[in-house]
């Protein structure tokens, strides 16, 4: 019990309930769905995921469904954050490529794991609204760049994990040969926008790749000059990473 006089504020009926609901969001739409890694869900129950929403949507934060954050992007439902950085099958301290930055949550959370992230995004302004969300809730191991994430990040190469929020027609060759021999590259791919298969790919060795299928998803294009030319007419308007 804190001591009369306290200087300490007392915490917010919003940041108790916005608690709450984080408790519930990784019971109900995590674990219920087969996340086991504790790694993850201790993660998942610690980053505050209403803090990389607009204001006028924060109140959805913990909605099983992913959520516009401008730019006609989304940021992903819980489900498939956790169950992507499961995949990645990390132990903790690893150096970790994410392509996709987005609203900056998925880097927050695996900044929760990982030792080193980088993330990229190709959108300026959600580039430059990721960063400063990270450096207001202290996150400072997380390093956000703009540019074409099918190309990867070579200057901090080789790579423990990739994880890639957005689908291509295959997996990039720029990335497979960043990634340590032994690491995951965990991304969707498939020859049809609308729809791909969640893989995982292991480096067993130089030009050895293991590949596995984990789920159907759908994910927003990646654009780049290892990925897709530019979204698909029909796909006008706001994007989304879901499982099907």
């Amino acid at each position: 019990m804190a001591a009369s006089g306290s200087r300490h504020p007392p915490i917010s009926n919003d940041a108790t309930d916005f608690a709450a609901q984080r408790e519930r969001m990784v019971a109900q739409q995590i674990v219920a769905r087969g996340v086991r890694d504790p790694l993850v869900l201790d993660a998942m129950r610690q980053v505050p995921r209403e803090a990389f929403l607009p204001e006028r949507t924060r109140d959805l934060a913990y909605d099983d469904s992913p959520l516009p954050i401008g730019c006609d992007q989304t940021i992903s439902q819980p489900y498939i954050v956790a169950a992507m950085i499961e995949a990645l099958q990390l132990k903790g301290g690893e150096r970790v490529l994410e392509i996709g930055a987005g609203s900056g949550y998925a880097a927050a959370v695996l900044a929760r794991i990982a030792g080193e992230i980088i993330t990229i995004e190709r959108i300026g302004a959600l580039a430059d609204r990721a960063a400063a969300t990270l450096a207001a809730l202290g996150i400072g191991h997380v390093q956000v760049r703009q540019g074409d994430g099918s190309r990867g990040w070579p200057q901090r190469a080789p790579y423990d994990a990739i994880v890639v929020a957005a689908a291509g027609p295959h997996p990039p060759e720029s990335l497979k040969a960043q990634l340590a021999i032994g690491g995951r590259l965990v991304m969707p791919v498939g020859a049809d926008q609308r729809a791909q298969k969640l893989l995982r790919l292991t480096r067993t060795g130089a030009d050895d790749f293991r590949c596995e299928q984990l789920a159907d998803v759908r994910f927003v294009p990646l654009v780049g000059d290892e990925g897709w030319a530019s979204p698909a007419p029909d796909q006008a308007g706001p994007t989304i990473a879901e499982s099907k």
